[in-house]
């Protein structure tokens, strides 16, 4: 295709997945494009790819199209799977003296962090995952601060120099500094680093007041870890991808997505990698979110079905669910992001069976050797094998990198390792591998929704990912759910979000107060309180370019007391004791409605841990695209739904962008850029405004 625009304020959103590297652009009159290009071990040369792809699909040369980019939007998964993969910085850790084993010792859970399903019942891998610093390369150093940030024992600064020099002959690359209580009190961390500074000026330094202030060493101790150990690589890596882009032309700034859900300059991440860890399922949370508002729908379920992992975003009211804790390579860290639910279940999940049962997933064949039917050298048959010999999938049109599959090795493969197992025909195995794949799938969207009290059928399914449209009519049928809708943009939905996310900064600072039941909040509460949200909406508001613009949420971490965890609550603009008394209202509301009636306990009272602020500036509006494409008819194939032996003929549909106004009824097919919705039997779909396709399962 070739467009006709040459002026500038386009815009690139990108996102780097497991198998794929998704690019969304849209040009300043508001027509959007999707492309997807495999994902390469270096990151930076397949998100180079998608924009060269880009270019060519608007029929720019590369460098034309990125000297009119005034937004370049990106998420990636390269801190995540540093964390899983142990690929990090070699790290040293600074602590107080008499607290070297916190990462060993961890929590209770701690020999069976990053375990999830029949994994946590299986004793042989409990503790299988060591702290993210070896006990060798962890220091102590003699000083003591106190709850209330008085200083008991001074800085000793010859254990200090001591620790360093241990540092600098173990040559690690990053330094952790994590003191006690250096939330209430920064002094002896701050002189710690200027010693680092200068004893070590090529090490990457994060300081624990500054990367997690919040109560619980342990936490905070792992997140300051895993923040140095990301430091060298995030920072080395978005620099050749800026140099790189800056080569073709391109000025606009990396505007990175990060766990929150909002985006930040590249260089805000440099100096605080962990907090976009999840970055990518976060984007297409987001993308949810504002598809929801266009709708006037308040409760959405985002799902996301990528090569090697299935996540849930749950948005209520409006307001996408948070959580302050996330947990991976065996460790618990304190970093504000969407609260995702992620299974590893995608389109390069591998079927296996093991003792006459059938599994898939969490292995995946990746972008590198992929499924069998991508002709990479994968032997191991995968949902994309099966999907493709149900007849899902087109095997000359799959992606927008003009890869061709091969039906006939994929259902070879199947047959094979599947098959043969099981007494089953290539057929019925690979329709097997699809059901125990969309169950477990739904058995998530069930643990985020009923597991939490709220009720699925209340909320509007946004199917998106590579395989997200073709899979969402079983989970539909499987959770209750009478239809679910697909963006234009669906197999690109975390590019998506990461091109039209809103600028967002979040700031914490703990403010520790217990407030006994019978007595209440006390002036004393409130003003430590309000104390710390003033500091905390000041330093949200500080990177922020246009304050006067940006909109501030307040919350409050509060729990029971004796209780290891806690809820985040809302925060009303003006504090004063009344309003943290409904505060506490408020808490056990939500405490009862996430864990039943009668579940509270005021008895016990309560602790209010810490306030967090975010800011957000909106993004800068640009236009919808208009009109859009009528179904095109391409054929007919025979699609196995339910019965493996009487496949449907199903009509096969493509667009790119839908008009308005448009009907289907099932069984069909519908090709959008990257991937197929699919409306089974006795079902019917229709379009609207936004190039939505609204799919009513019966």
């Amino acid at each position: 295709m070739t467009t006709t625009s040459t002026s500038a304020g386009w815009t690139i959103g990108t996102d780097v997945g497991g198998t794929f590297t998704d690019l969304w652009l849209r040009s300043p009159e508001g027509d959007s494009w999707v492309c997807k290009s495999p994902t390469t071990s270096d990151v930076v040369t397949g998100v180079v790819a998608a924009v060269r792809l880009a270019a060519e699909t608007v029929g720019m040369d590369v460098r034309e199209l990125c000297s009119q980019v005034t937004r370049f939007g990106h998420g990636t998964t390269v801190g995540l799977n540093a964390l899983l993969t142990g690929r990090t910085a070699k790290t040293g850790l600074i602590t107080t003296s008499g607290f070297g084993d916190v990462l060993e010792i961890g929590r209770l859970r701690r020999g069976t962090a990053g375990l999830q399903g029949l994994d946590l019942g299986d004793y042989h891998l409990r503790g299988q995952i060591p702290p993210l610093v070896p006990r060798t390369r962890i220091v102590e150093i003699g000083e003591r601060i106190d709850s209330d940030g008085i200083i008991r024992v001074p800085l000793n600064e010859s254990s200090l120099l001591e620790a360093v020099a241990r540092l600098r002959e173990l040559q690690v690359e990053a330094v952790a500094v994590c003191l006690l209580w250096a939330t209430e009190n920064p002094a002896h961390e701050l002189a710690v680093a200027e010693v680092i500074e200068r004893e070590l000026p090529g090490a990457f330094l994060s300081l624990s007041h500054e990367i997690a202030p919040s109560v619980g060493e342990y936490a905070r101790a792992s997140t300051t870890v895993a923040n140095a150990a990301l430091g060298p690589i995030a920072g080395h890596y978005l620099t050749r991808l800026e140099d790189e882009l800056a080569e073709f032309g391109m000025t606009a700034p990396i505007m990175m997505t990060t766990s929150a859900g909002g985006v930040v300059p590249a260089r805000t991440v440099t100096e605080r990698p962990v907090s976009n860890l999840l970055s990518g399922p976060a984007s297409c949370v987001v993308a949810g979110q504002k598809l929801g508002a266009e709708l006037v729908t308040p409760n959405v379920l985002t799902m996301d079905v990528g090569g090697t992992s299935f996540d849930v975003g749950v948005v209520v009211d409006g307001v996408a669910l948070m959580s302050d804790e996330v947990s991976f390579g065996g460790a618990d860290m304190r970093v504000p992001s969407i609260d995702i639910a992620s299974i590893g279940a995608g389109g390069g999940s591998i079927a296996a069976v093991d003792g006459g049962v059938l599994s898939v997933g969490p292995r995946s064949a990746g972008a590198a050797p992929g499924p069998v039917c991508y002709g990479k050298g994968g032997i191991e048959p995968t949902t994309t094998d099966a999907d493709l010999v149900l007849g899902v999938l087109d095997p000359a049109q799959f992606g927008s990198g003009g890869i061709v599959l091969d039906r006939a090795a994929a259902a070879t493969a199947i047959e094979e390792k599947v098959g043969k197992p099981l007494g089953l025909s290539a057929i019925e195995a690979a329709r097997a591998i699809r059901v125990v794949f969309d169950n477990a799938m739904a058995d998530l969207l069930r643990a985020v929704t009923i597991e939490r009290g709220h009720d699925p059928r209340e909320f509007t399914l946004v199917a998106g990912g590579g395989s997200g449209p073709s899979h969402a009519w079983a989970l539909c049928r499987e959770t209750g759910l009478a239809g679910f809708i697909v963006p234009p943009t669906a197999t690109a939905a975390s590019a998506f979000g990461a091109g039209t996310s809103d600028l967002k900064t979040t700031a914490s600072r703990t403010s520790y107060r217990r407030i006994l039941p019978e007595v209440g909040p006390s002036e004393e509460d409130t003003k430590v309180i309000v104390s710390a949200l003033e500091e905390t909406r000041e330093r949200a508001l500080a990177t922020i370019p246009d304050p006067e613009r940006s909109s501030i949420t307040n919350t409050a971490s509060i729990r029971y007391f004796g209780q290891a965890h806690h809820l985040d609550i809302t925060l009303p603009t003006d504090i004063d004791t009344p309003a943290v008394t409904a505060l506490l209202d408020d808490f056990e509301l939500e405490y009862e409605q996430l864990w039943g009636k009668g579940s509270g306990f005021k008895e016990a009272g309560y602790e209010i841990l810490s306030v967090r602020s975010v800011a957000a500036l909106a993004a800068t509006n640009v236009a919808a695209a208009v009109g859009g494409e009528m179904f095109e008819k391409i054929g007919t194939r025979s699609v196995v739904f339910d019965d493996a032996d009487h496949p449907d003929e199903t009509t096969v549909y493509e667009v790119r962008w839908p008009a308005a106004g448009q009907e289907l009824s099932g069984p069909a097919l519908v090709s959008l850029p990257g991937c197929v919705v699919v409306i089974p039997p006795g079902s019917n779909a229709t379009t609207d405004a936004l190039g939505l396709i609204h799919v009513k399962v019966n």
